[in-house]
């Protein structure tokens, strides 16, 4: 690791132990760095915010986009305390982030109360077989916004 990624990271594990100092929540930390420099930070807030998707990469996420003005994050790597979560996961996807760098994996994550086999073993399964009823309703009419958006000439594609 060279001294710059070692410092990124260590502003991560600073800020997964403010989270947990603070009262805010979980031991997580996030930053993302774009050119060298650190654009955005994010800590756990779930519990200060009762938003089970505050995690704090997406914490990092969402201030970094405000700060680019952008939804896409191209160019940019993230620093996170610990392996990110399938919503962390995919979140890093759709924000299209050019690396990762984690510390702390899912299995140590595990065993301290942040276990998300579950979710990782329920996506494996047939909807039907999944422990969440999931109940399709009304897709003809919904149909209705998706047509109309593949028409749009000036839509922004994403």
């Amino acid at each position: 690791m060279t001294q710059p990624q070692f410092e990124f990271m260590q502003t991560a594990i600073d800020l997964s132990l403010y989270s947990i100092r603070s009262g805010k929540g979980g031991p997580f930390g996030a930053i993302i760095v774009k050119n060298g420099a650190i654009i955005a930070t994010g800590h756990n807030q779930v519990t200060s915010t009762n938003d089970p998707t505050a995690h704090a990469e997406i914490v990092a996420i969402r201030e970094a986009c405000r700060i680019l003005q952008n939804f896409q994050l191209t160019g940019c790597e993230l620093y996170t305390s610990c392996e990110p979560c399938p919503m962390c996961l995919g979140a890093i996807y759709w924000a299209r982030l050019d690396r990762v760098y984690y510390a702390n994996t899912k299995t140590d994550a595990a065993q301290i109360g942040f276990d998300d086999r579950f979710i990782y073993e329920e996506l494996d399964l047939p909807m039907g077989d999944r422990h969440l009823p999931m109940v399709q309703l009304m897709r003809q009419e919904a149909l209705a916004a998706f047509l109309e958006w593949n028409r749009k000439m000036d839509k922004v594609e994403y």
